[in-house]
């Protein structure tokens, strides 16, 4: 009796210590892979700093030419005021300046404030089929020209490929480019607030806002042949709202791209002949 006693308290121990070794390989290999999955996200995270930090480097030295030019610009305007524009420029201005709604030129209290409200216009007028979109903002700061395009003119919920829909506007937009050589240009991506959904292919919204730009940037060289040395593609997140991000109408105003052209001062003026000043380049 005590001889089975004892073979059965055997086979139980080596049971139990087989079953436990068992446990132990499985939470080994799952260790593992922890490990190696931390390493691959560390790297990645690491690339992605990286990227992020070459960006925002760009940016950086293309906000401190805007205010470059904003400063240099000014300074012309003040100097010269209405003796820097011919009289043919004076006569377009005053043309156009007649077909704005009159509330809005109401606001205008300077020759700056008049000649910034013309060209608003007149590219509007190039770039849109509807010049009283509301999907499309267009204003001017010492003479650097930004454009908002809501996204829903130019992207699917959550997508960053461009859509048919948006195809006529780019290609006005790429012939106001292609006009002058000295123009460049910053296509900026901008979203709401929300968290990506969590079977989403795009890591968050610095990703979404980047590929939206860049996806832009990449439509303007390949199809309409805007020299890419003249573009930057860069991603703002949620982190420059136009509103706060309390309700769904001021959230789809903060998804937008913006756009902002930097035009040398006769160009700028040139800008107040509209679709002539494309015409003839």
């Amino acid at each position: 009796m005590k001889r089975v006693i004892t073979v059965t308290a055997l086979a139980a121990t080596m049971l139990t210590s087989c079953v436990s070794k068992k446990k132990y390989v499985a939470l080994e290999g799952e260790l593992n892979d922890t490990k190696s999955t931390l390493q691959k996200t560390r790297v990645e995270k690491e690339e992605i700093e990286q990227k992020y930090a070459r960006i925002e480097e760009r940016v950086a030295d293309y906000n401190a030419k805007i205010n470059s030019l904003r400063t240099e610009n000014e300074g012309m305007m003040e100097m010269n005021d209405l003796t820097v524009m011919s009289k043919n420029t004076k006569e377009k201005m005053k043309s156009t300046i007649a077909k704005i709604d009159p509330e809005k030129v109401k606001g205008a209290k300077t020759l700056e404030d008049s000649i910034n409200l013309a060209v608003s216009y007149n590219l509007k007028q190039n770039i849109s089929e509807d010049a009283d979109s509301e999907d499309i903002d267009i204003s001017v700061d010492e003479t650097v020209v930004m454009i908002n395009v809501s996204d829903k003119l130019l992207f699917g919920s959550g997508s960053y490929r461009v859509t048919k829909e948006a195809q006529p506007l780019l290609k006005k937009l790429a012939e106001v480019i292609n006009s002058e050589p000295a123009m460049e240009v910053m296509i900026e991506g901008h979203t709401d607030d929300r968290t990506m959904v969590k079977e989403s292919y795009l890591k968050d919204n610095w990703d979404l806002s980047v590929r939206r730009a860049t996806s832009i940037v990449r439509l303007l060289q390949d199809k309409y042949n805007v020299e890419p040395s003249k573009l930057i593609a860069a991603g703002r997140s949620s982190y420059q709202p136009l509103v706060e991000n309390t309700n769904k109408d001021n959230m789809a105003k903060n998804r937008r791209t913006r756009i902002v052209i930097i035009p040398n001062l006769d160009k700028f003026f040139a800008m107040l002949e509209g679709d002539a000043a494309v015409a003839k380049n």
